[in-house]
């Protein structure tokens, strides 16, 4: 693991969004800028000291021509990456030392200081555009919303505001609710539709943004001390969309997959000094992750030494799985298969076998039977009783027969020859 040693605590650091360059900001107001290569192998490129008091924050634009210094100074810092000089300086903008800075748009800058104050700017223009005072406590991080023009700032007061930046009021879109934490970190999930903060007490909080920003829905303890950092992994790795690298205060840089959690390792130790920050070079889709703490040396750390050996012996455990899971489906399809015709076949033999058992058996049965009866008549004491013939069923369509003889009188023939 390369580190580059600084000779002072470092509070803060940026990389330059295309080219292989990290900004630290140190405790004795110093800003020291590193080239690296591929193998880790650092050069100092520039260093100067706008100011005696600590530097807190760093942002760097969009196309890397400009970094951004806030600090103890209440001042901003603008330095010009390419000669390391400072090309302008924005004198005592806060009334209290600025803690966070962030680009958000080619010319927008947002600024959160001690007392929970967010102010917008325009680097073209002298005064702030607007003023946010919702907080009463440091702002610990910033997290922009591209797709909705939205700045999402967290606090020590243990609530988050969301911000939208086209709007021109000075009250949030949205406010959460009371924590019961100090919110240290945020980073976004899931595509950016939800997001994780860390909290002093060790918890990840989860927000997801179409239930609305009042409360967290779901919590994830496991940390044994504060979540000082958090950080995305580069969209290029399969599980970017749910695994996140955590910043202790116990020293530890984590691994975690959200939804389901899982804690997949340690990937970086800066021993019993905090972590303050985590960031990706190549605008956070690089290989290396840059930490810093309080033991006064930059880490930085390759991504594909964690992951892509990792996801290069899951890919051919999985590769293995399918193939042997295929050849064992191929087997049990034709094994069953030749099961399935020789029960079918069986179960016809079986069939048929019955069949002819129960003919047999009702053959026997009846032979049996009428054999008993005969006996049975033989033997009996029993006078035998007369069988009487059946009548036949009436047909009601043929009406009533007459019947010979039925009414008539016999009378002496006599009887007639007098009439």
């Amino acid at each position: 693991m390369p580190s580059i040693p600084v000779s002072s605590q470092i509070f803060d650091l940026a990389f330059h969004p295309t080219s292989s360059l990290v900004y630290t900001g140190l405790l004795n107001g110093e800003i020291k800028a590193f080239s690296y290569d591929e193998q880790g192998q650092h050069e100092t490129k520039f260093s100067l000291r706008p100011s005696k008091r600590s530097c807190r924050g760093l942002a760097t634009s969009e196309d890397g021509s400009k970094l951004w210094a806030v600090g103890k100074a209440k001042s901003i810092f603008t330095v010009d990456t390419e000669t390391g000089d400072l090309v302008d300086t924005r004198a005592v903008v806060h009334d209290a030392p600025i803690n966070r800075v962030k680009c958000l748009l080619p010319n927008l800058l947002a600024t959160g200081d001690d007392d929970g104050v967010i102010k917008l700017w325009d680097p073209r223009k002298p005064e702030s555009i607007t003023t946010y005072t919702q907080h009463f406590d440091f702002i610990s991080d910033f997290l922009w919303l591209a797709d909705k023009k939205q700045l999402v700032a967290t606090s020590g007061d243990g609530t988050l505001s969301v911000m939208d930046v086209r709007s021109k009021k000075t009250e949030p879109f949205a406010h959460s609710e009371d924590q019961e934490d100090e919110l240290l970190s945020i980073v976004p999930i899931k595509g950016g539709t939800k997001v994780v903060v860390g909290t002093q007490l060790g918890i990840l909080s989860i927000f997801n943004r179409k239930s609305g920003w009042g409360d967290c829905v779901d919590r994830v303890p496991g940390h044994p001390h504060s979540i000082d950092a958090l950080c995305a992994l580069p969209s290029s790795y399969p599980s970017s969309h749910s695994t996140i690298l955590t910043g202790s205060s116990d020293g530890l840089i984590r691994a975690v997959q959200l939804l389901p959690t899982k804690l997949l390792g340690v990937i970086a130790d800066h021993g019993e000094f905090p972590i303050e920050r985590i960031e990706i070079d190549r605008a956070g889709e690089g290989r290396w992750v840059g930490s810093v703490g309080h033991d006064e040396v930059l880490r930085l750390t390759d991504l594909k030494d964690v992951f892509e050996d990792e996801d290069e012996a899951d890919q051919d455990e999985n590769a293995k799985s399918e193939v042997s899971g295929d050849r064992d489906s191929d087997e049990e399809e034709a094994v069953g298969l030749e099961a399935g015709e020789k029960m079918k076949g069986k179960e016809a033999r079986e069939g048929l076998e019955d069949d002819d058992e129960e003919a047999d058996g009702e053959a026997d049965a009846g032979v049996v039977e009428s054999a008993a009866d005969k006996s049975a008549d033989e033997d009996s004491d029993v006078p035998k009783e007369k069988k009487k013939r059946g009548k036949k069923p009436k047909d009601e369509l043929q009406g009533r027969k007459k019947q010979k003889g039925k009414n008539e009188l016999v009378m002496d023939p006599g009887f007639f020859s007098g009439l």
